[in-house]
């Protein structure tokens, strides 16, 4: 039986050294909200991994949303950004984080922010997992990430390459082999 870690080349982050940073992240945030109960915005699919944790290590009153945003087809950005699904509440006048599991060209984030700005919420930030600023395509960065990374294809911790590996978890970087077939 062939198992998800079978193609993975390496271990890029270590599921503790995740966790470490997640737990480091959760506190400056939680510093950094004191007294404002702000509301997290879970893209989905790829951040529910790590926004479940990110959640355990916040110790502010906050609440919880979701979006389904789609813009990927494979390994490729279609430069196209989709609602697939909205938010459930108002959020005029609040402090939202946005949690991604991933910034890499921007497109989806630039988009998603600017989207949400027009519903006059207090503040936008973003958190992520991680950031790949050598594929930045639009100007957008993140208030908070834990770890930048380079230019390879992650996967595990919540993130998938054809709605695979999202199961493991480290991220760990893909054989090529996977992807270029």
């Amino acid at each position: 039986m062939r198992r998800a870690e079978d193609d993975i080349e390496r271990v890029l982050l270590s599921e503790e050294v995740i966790l470490e940073k997640v737990h480091e992240v959760g506190k400056k945030i939680s510093e950094d909200f004191d007294g404002k109960e702000p509301v997290f915005v879970g893209v989905l699919k790829g951040c529910f991994v790590f926004m479940a944790d990110l959640m355990r290590c916040v110790s502010i009153n906050c609440s919880v949303d979701f979006m389904a945003v789609s813009s990927y087809s494979g390994t490729t950005s279609t430069g196209a950004v989709r609602i697939d699904k909205d938010l459930r509440s108002d959020i005029g006048g609040k402090h939202l984080i946005l949690v991604e599991d991933i910034l890499d060209s921007g497109v989806t984030l630039n988009y998603l922010k600017n989207y949400l700005l027009v519903r006059q919420p207090a503040s936008v930030s973003i958190v992520t997992l991680m950031d790949k600023p050598s594929r930045r395509k639009a100007d957008v960065y993140a208030d908070y990430s834990c770890f930048e990374v380079p230019d390879e294809f992650v996967v595990g911790y919540g993130l998938d390459y054809n709605e695979k590996y999202r199961n493991i978890p480290y991220v760990g970087v893909l054989k090529p082999e996977i992807y270029n077939n």
